[in-house]
């Protein structure tokens, strides 16, 4: 009887230990980053039949050429998303160290012209040790290659006439450069102005190979050879 009681303690405990194992691991390889839209979700009041977006401005109110005609700058709140799909899950890092300008002018788009640079350092997963692991020399080099950027070739057609807080689609063509490595990507967006801000929301998609990495398999997940860029950027004059 001591024996069998023993040994069902045992069990009990290596029950525990894997259970706890496949936790703590199940925390490490997971995601733990969600993607935050910068474009205002808007919502219509029942009483007056008037949209409004989350930044309190009216929505439907026209915006004219010398609101968004400019020089505009990134504010502290843009942040680049870098998405990577496993068998698993998809999991996202986060990057809020983002400067850049963008100049706009909507009665001709070929004269607009926008750039941003990301400090790679700040590349954030929500697992330490993932992230180190990523920065490091086997992977994305932060040190040798401490910023990526993209660099606007072209911009869509904008239409002449928008509305406080209602989405605009936008399509920038322009370079991407990771670790080095330039890559000729399209982002499809949408735009909106609102509260005196500019924000865009928009991806792409690359692979690893476009910049000289190898696809991160582990012995425990498959990770596709896609991954996305998407940029959450809010501007101001």
């Amino acid at each position: 009887m001591k024996r069998k009681r023993i040994a069902l303690i045992a069990a009990g405990v290596i029950i525990v230990g894997v259970v706890t194992g496949y936790t703590l691991l199940d925390k490490s390889l997971g995601n733990n980053v969600e993607i935050e839209s910068v474009i205002p979700n808007q919502t219509t009041t029942a009483d007056a039949g008037e949209t409004t977006n989350n930044t309190g401005a009216s929505a439907g109110v026209a915006v004219t050429a010398e609101q968004l005609n400019g020089d505009w700058t990134l504010g502290e709140t843009s942040k680049v998303y870098w998405s990577v799909t496993t068998s698993k899950e998809t999991v996202n890092f986060v990057d809020n160290k983002v400067q850049g300008t963008w100049k706009v002018n909507i009665e001709d788009s070929t004269s607009m012209a926008g750039e941003g640079t990301v400090d790679m350092s700040a590349l954030d997963s929500g697992n330490s040790q993932r992230d180190e692991h990523v920065k490091g020399e086997d992977f994305l080099s932060v040190t040798e290659f401490p910023q990526s950027t993209f660099v606007v070739k072209s911009f869509s057609e904008l239409p002449a006439e928008w509305t406080e807080g209602a989405t605009v689609p936008v399509e920038m063509q322009g370079t991407l450069t990771v670790k080095g490595v330039e890559k000729d990507v399209t982002f499809q967006s949408q735009a909106a102005y609102s509260g005196g801000q500019l924000m865009l929301s928009g991806t792409t998609t690359v692979a690893f190979s476009d910049f000289g990495l190898s696809n991160p398999h582990t012995v425990v997940l498959d990770t596709e050879n896609n991954l996305e860029v998407r940029l959450e950027l809010v501007l101001t004059k």
